[in-house]
């Protein structure tokens, strides 16, 4: 029996984006092949050092790769994940 696929979205704060910035994208990469679409937004858009950076994925994949991604995220210090997982 094949296993579920699921829609769902992973939000990602990055309190200092140009601290972890590194790697959030090491996981990003290696997860590439969930992730649909990915918006990346700088709320302060003059700020130069210790500026929050935000990014929205949407991801199809199981519920067990989707949880396994948001945790890998939410574990990096000064980075919180959260994911909702879309479709039954």
């Amino acid at each position: 029996m094949p296993v579920k696929k699921h829609l769902g979205t992973i939000s990602i704060l990055m309190k200092d984006r140009h601290s972890y910035v590194t790697e959030v994208q090491e996981i990003l990469t290696a997860n590439g092949h969930l992730i649909m679409a990915r918006m990346g937004i700088n709320p302060a858009r003059t700020c130069a050092k210790k500026c929050t950076g935000i990014i929205t994925l949407t991801v199809e994949g199981s519920a067990r790769e989707i949880t396994a991604l948001t945790k890998q995220l939410d574990k990096l210090y000064g980075v919180v994940a959260k994911s909702v997982i879309i479709t039954d």
